[in-house]
């Protein structure tokens, strides 16, 4: 069974964390011209460098994470399976696993680029 880290006990990235999630940014946005395109990017590089499938828990309900999407307004999303139900979950609102499943240092760079400031 895998464990969440609780979203308030979420550590402060340290000046060197940051400096490395701020180059993933400028890694998925270099060509884009525009925000669209900017979060194409980084849907590209959560598709191509996340591990998946893994599990997850939301809400205390164990699902797989299959794959990432993106939604019809640019947000992106991850399916996650539960028997035979599917679910788009918001990639920012998805609790991840201990341990970590490689790649996820992209999640982690895009919740840092679409925050505000």
């Amino acid at each position: 069974m895998t464990s969440i880290q609780p979203l308030k006990t979420r550590k402060k990235k340290t000046p060197r964390e940051k400096a490395r999630l701020m180059a993933l940014i400028a890694e998925a946005t270099v060509d884009a011209y525009n925000e669209s395109e900017q979060r194409m990017g980084f849907y590209t590089m959560l598709e191509e460098h996340l591990d998946m499938p893994f599990d997850a828990s939301i809400l205390g309900v164990n699902v797989v994470v299959e794959r990432v999407d993106l939604a019809d307004d640019d947000q992106i999303v991850a399916i996650c399976r539960r028997g035979r139900t599917k679910q788009a979950v918001p990639i920012l609102d998805l609790p991840l696993p201990t341990p970590r499943p490689a790649g996820t240092e992209w999640i982690d760079a895009y919740r840092l680029w679409t925050r505000p400031g």
